[in-house]
């Protein structure tokens, strides 16, 4: 929001580009967009962020978190909208220093070789300290009136914003699911049982609680009914969508069980626990897989005898 603001003064037309994958979604830039009155357009770029994911060039961060080939990606994405806009060059809000992983120099260099756009990226609150774009040499900028704003405290963009007039700003703090260990976790397993994994699965585990099985399937129970409606609307024919018949409770899903019979009759028995059923009474539980449907009677147990399989 900034970065728009100072480029804004210098009379720049600016076109916001807000991106979605399962880990992070449009709606912050959006909503920053309509503060600040500039067209946004969001971009979907699931299926290419995930094929990143697997093995990004840069390594991750503290946890699933490859920041610096992300940013690469995105200004790559932004950069063939800026061609095909008519567009002169990209720039972020990223700040020298702020970021361990993504914003130090040789970080901020690497994400430009990434982006096949070198020379044309600005940052324009630390552009007085980083080496001249072409934007500036070209003239397309006054260097002059860029920043030079470096470092983890955010003391002077507080004071900006308070200058430009901008009183609702996110606070500090990553939105991006990749940097939760929590879901790191889920993420890590997912890839190594399923390296052939997609997006899909992706935004399948973030929902509900999280089981590895046995025969080295995953399963989804649902937490709430937020859970239940995402699991049964993500659930596809390879799956097995579970769901108990005669008392309220979850919504299961083993992702992609193949021939793991065993770990199928687990899900069964996970989602009769986590009913409201009480312990040892017979549950019917009905299943969905391939097309087919079926249903068992199974016993509830204690729910804490599953906690060896619970992913956090």
């Amino acid at each position: 929001m900034l970065a728009v603001a100072v480029l804004r003064e210098q009379g720049i037309e600016i076109l916001g580009i807000t991106f979605i994958t399962p880990f992070f979604g449009s709606g912050p830039g959006l909503a920053a967009g309509e503060k600040l009155g500039i067209e946004m357009m969001p971009v979907d770029i699931s299926e290419r962020h995930f094929a990143m994911l697997k093995n990004p060039r840069y390594g991750y961060g503290g946890n699933m978190n490859p920041c610096i080939d992300c940013h690469g990606l995105m200004l790559n994405e932004a950069g063939k909208i800026m061609e095909r806009e008519g567009g002169d060059f990209l720039f972020t809000g990223e700040v020298l220093g702020q970021r361990p992983m993504s914003q130090r120099r040789d970080s901020l260099r690497s994400v430009e070789k990434l982006s096949g756009y070198p020379g044309l990226i600005l940052r324009p609150l630390s552009a007085k300290l980083l080496p001249p774009t072409r934007v500036e040499d070209e003239g397309l900028v006054d260097r002059e009136r860029l920043l030079d704003i470096q470092g983890r405290s955010r003391k002077r963009q507080v004071e900006l914003a308070e200058q430009f007039g901008i009183a609702d700003y996110p606070q500090p703090g990553g939105g991006c699911l990749l940097t939760k260990e929590g879901f790191s976790d889920r993420l890590r397993v997912l890839l190594q049982k399923y390296p052939s994994s997609t997006s899909t699965d992706a935004e399948i585990i973030k929902w509900g609680r999280a089981f590895l099985l046995p025969g080295g399937s995953m399963c989804m129970v649902g937490r709430n009914e937020s859970d239940n409606l995402m699991i049964e609307k993500l659930a596809r024919p390879e799956d097995m969508y579970l769901f108990p018949v005669d008392f309220p409770g979850p919504a299961g899903l083993v992702i992609s069980p193949g021939n793991s019979d065993a770990d199928i009759g687990i899900g069964f028995e996970l989602v009769a626990s986590y009913s409201d059923a009480p312990e040892t009474a017979p549950v019917t539980v009905c299943g969905k897989h391939r097309g087919g449907t079926s249903t068992r009677r199974v016993e509830a147990k204690s729910r804490p005898s599953f906690r060896p399989m619970l992913l956090l």
